[in-house]
């Protein structure tokens, strides 16, 4: 039962205010079978949607999270996640798809995706792809419209231009700019816009670079006012943060 029959069935008079508090107290928590405690109500108080962390998780146990979960919600992702799991999971939940890029899981079965908000994704390099998307799908999952420019890291400096005036033009209520390396791509597109920029580290790189913590470092060290650091390959946590922005941005829109 969600908070919302809850309150219906208060509001009818079905149940008491004693009956109502009880219900919505122990209504946050399920336990799915022998290994998971899952917080029902994540969603509903963050406004994102349910992700489970696939990886290490055996695939029967992913299985087993999603399908508890599904009985509740229309959206859910697994990020980190395998073919294997998706197998696992397809296999009783058919409608089930698999990014590849993004390594993640979607079930989604909501008949309606009114669009909520607009953000920019821009990634350094092809090998930032996968950060990248994972980024993306996340977005997506809530409400946004995510315009991409993908390869296009300052080893050209001349490409990030023109897929960004046009983020920019089209309204994107923020950035998230996805580089390894020397990481140097999120603090040019900070120096030359007025939104928010989230930086997303990369392990990608080499040498003293390895591991993505000179990237790292270098965004956290940045002079251009307005980028926001995540930590290395945290695609999901800037996919969340920039649909957020975009969200609150629009919401007497909606």
């Amino acid at each position: 039962m969600s908070i919302r029959d809850v309150l219906e069935r208060h509001s009818k008079g079905e149940i008491n205010i004693s009956e109502a508090e009880r219900l919505l107290r122990m209504d946050y928590i399920r336990r799915i079978g022998e290994h998971t405690l899952f917080d029902a109500r994540r969603a509903e108080r963050k406004g994102v949607p349910e992700i489970i962390y696939g990886e290490s998780k055996d695939a029967n146990t992913i299985a087993d999270i999603i399908e508890g979960a599904m009985a509740e919600r229309d959206v859910l992702l697994v990020s980190r996640s395998s073919l294997q799991q998706f197998e696992a999971v397809r296999d009783r939940i058919p409608e089930a798809r698999y990014e590849d890029e993004a390594k993640m899981i979607i079930l989604d079965r909501r008949k309606e995706h009114k669009e909520k908000g607009i953000i920019g994704l821009l990634a350094g390099g092809s090998s930032d792809i996968s950060t990248a998307e994972e980024a993306r799908v996340v977005a997506e999952a809530m409400g946004c419209r995510v315009m991409t420019a993908y390869d296009v890291g300052i080893a050209a400096f001349h490409r990030f231009i023109e897929p960004l005036h046009n983020m920019l033009e089209s309204g994107a209520d923020a950035l998230v700019v996805v580089a390894g390396m020397e990481g140097a791509l999120a603090s040019v597109v900070s120096s030359l816009v007025d939104v928010p920029v989230i930086g997303v580290p990369t392990s990608v790189g080499y040498g003293v670079g390895e591991g993505g913590k000179v990237a790292l470092a270098s965004m956290l060290q940045s002079c251009s006012p307005g980028l926001v650091t995540v930590n290395i390959d945290n695609g999901v946590g800037a996919g969340i943060t920039a649909a957020l922005i975009s969200i609150r941005c629009r919401r007497s829109q909606i």
